[in-house]
């Protein structure tokens, strides 16, 4: 007997919840009824544009109810979905279009849409290409429209994959971490019961579709259950505030610089948002809500990756012990391994590695970096832990050096890459500095060519220019040389000489 998809689920819901509204976006409220008639519909678009099992769709675009409609569509047919970081460069969107070679590209035109023009010009495709927010006849909304909402036969299986997220730049790219149905069924179910989720909650999607972390807390499991997932484009606190009093939101992912901001304009607002639960950022959020007594108010903080589709260790799975990490879950099993791949005794220090039902079928078109990181049945994190003697995990930080900003992870080879690119630029690194705001915020460490000039600001610009800017340096420092040991940039050396630290290490969630 196969195992449901999330296409059955939603076609049940319509019979679960035929009044219950599924997704809120400004003007648009659609029940469950009206929005599987939209997935139906947006299934029959895709295969109109030659989308087939296996197939890929391409989101180079922002937050929108759309992009739930067309995950589910691709789950009823079988296709992978990608969000794009919006934030990219042209280059780096280039770089993913190449990758992925999708067969239709969805994209939007506001804020992001000179950006997507470049890209389109870089990047080989021939992919059918189509506008989000257009209105007209080639437009989405018009050709979905054109598209009979009778049902849809589904050709997908739970363990097709399905939701493609890019992450980890190892080798100076990023890589497409495939996640299944059935690892987002398995993720959204153990989640609802740490978050309490049910079929009266209700998710504002503030995080970025990109971002595993927005379809763990909590977009999947409200979806799962029946609730109402509302979007919205982007952050825009004083628009998300009255969102959350408006729709009695219950979750919403949201980052302590955001909530800050909700808090400072409430000052004035006064707005009634104490349906909203804190979960981790209790402290962040102080009196302005109500205690969170959820497992996930009272014991939150984890390990994880998007390629374990979120949070696969965690407090809750049986309370706060010695470890900064907790329990796996459920649904995975965790060994502790030394470089010879044999599990370590407990109290040692060793690689953590993961399977069970939530970790991802592999990164897309990398079978060479599949096989060295899925060996013997195990995925293994590249990051460090160990176990403590009351079972609980420690993430002692990651085996490949990464900065934290904000809820972003920056991967010092794809920085540096860039500032080597610049013409004046010899050689560089980069490093972490401890940011009260972000975490962490990037400086550059530089060695010019002999002969040429550069200043901070143009460094800064050059890497504006073709990486995300949140990855930018926002410091730069000129130096003579790069300390190196064994032939290798030596960052222990840096960091003291600059000021480096507050790495993810001391942190026990890297996703």
């Amino acid at each position: 007997m196969p195992h449901l998809t999330l296409s059955d689920i939603c076609a049940e819901h319509r019979r679960r919840f035929p009044n219950q509204i599924a997704v809120v976006d400004g003007s648009v409220r659609l029940t469950w009824p009206q929005f599987d008639d939209r997935v139906n519909q947006a299934a029959r678009l895709l295969a109109s544009k030659g989308v087939r099992r296996g197939d890929r769709v391409l989101w180079l675009a922002q937050t929108s109810h759309r992009f739930l409609e067309l995950m589910v569509a691709s789950a009823r047919i079988g296709a992978m979905i990608c969000p794009a970081n919006w934030r990219q460069s042209a280059d780096e969107f280039a770089f993913v279009i190449d990758d992925f070679t999708p067969t239709v590209v969805l994209w939007q035109n506001e804020e992001i849409g000179d950006r997507v023009d470049g890209a389109r010009t870089l990047a080989s495709t021939s992919a059918t290409w189509i506008q989000l927010d257009s209105e007209r006849s080639d437009g989405y909304d018009a050709l979905l429209a054109a598209q009979s909402a009778d049902p849809v036969a589904p050709t997908g299986d739970a363990d097709d994959a399905l939701l493609v997220i890019y992450t980890a730049a190892i080798g100076g790219h990023p890589n497409g971490s495939m996640l299944s149905q059935h690892n987002l069924i398995a993720m959204g179910t153990v989640t609802a019961g740490v978050t309490g989720v049910d079929h009266r909650s209700v998710f504002i999607n503030s995080g970025p579709l990109f971002h595993i972390g927005n379809f763990q807390f909590d977009s999947m499991a409200t979806f799962l259950f029946g609730g109402t997932n509302v979007y919205i484009r982007r952050v825009q606190e004083d628009e998300l505030l009255t969102l959350i009093a408006e729709e009695r939101a219950t979750s919403a992912f949201l980052m302590p610089p955001t909530i800050f901001k909700l808090k400072e304009l409430n000052e004035t607002a006064k707005l009634d948002i104490s349906s909203l639960r804190a979960g981790p950022m209790s402290q962040v959020w102080g009196d302005a809500l109500p205690p969170d007594t959820t497992p996930w108010g009272t014991d939150a903080g984890g390990f994880g990756q998007t390629e374990v589709t979120g949070l696969a260790i965690m407090n809750p799975f049986g309370g706060r012990g010695i470890g900064n990490s907790g329990r796996p879950s459920p649904l995975t099993q965790v060994r502790i391994v030394g470089p010879d791949g044999n599990e370590v005794p407990d109290g040692t220090a060793g690689e953590i590695t993961i399977r069970g039902e939530t970790v991802h079928l592999g990164y897309w078109n990398r079978p060479d970096l599949n096989a060295e990181r899925m060996r013997d049945g195990w995925w293994h994190t590249t990051d460090l832990g160990r176990r403590e003697p009351d079972g609980t995990l420690h993430f002692m930080g990651t085996m490949t050096r990464m900065i934290k900003s904000a809820a972003e992870n920056i991967y010092p080879q794809e920085v540096e890459a860039c500032l080597t690119s610049h013409p004046a630029v010899r050689e560089a690194a980069i490093i972490g500095v401890p940011d009260p705001r972000f975490t962490q915020s990037v400086k550059a460490v530089v060695v010019l060519e002999p002969g040429q000039s550069a200043s901070a600001d143009d460094i800064i610009e050059h890497c504006r220019a073709h990486i995300a800017s949140y990855k930018k340096p926002k410091s730069v420092e000129f130096i003579e040389a790069i300390p190196r040991v064994g032939g290798l940039t030596d960052y222990e050396a840096l960091d003291a000489m600059f000021g480096g630290g507050g790495y993810p290490g001391g942190a026990n969630v890297n996703t």
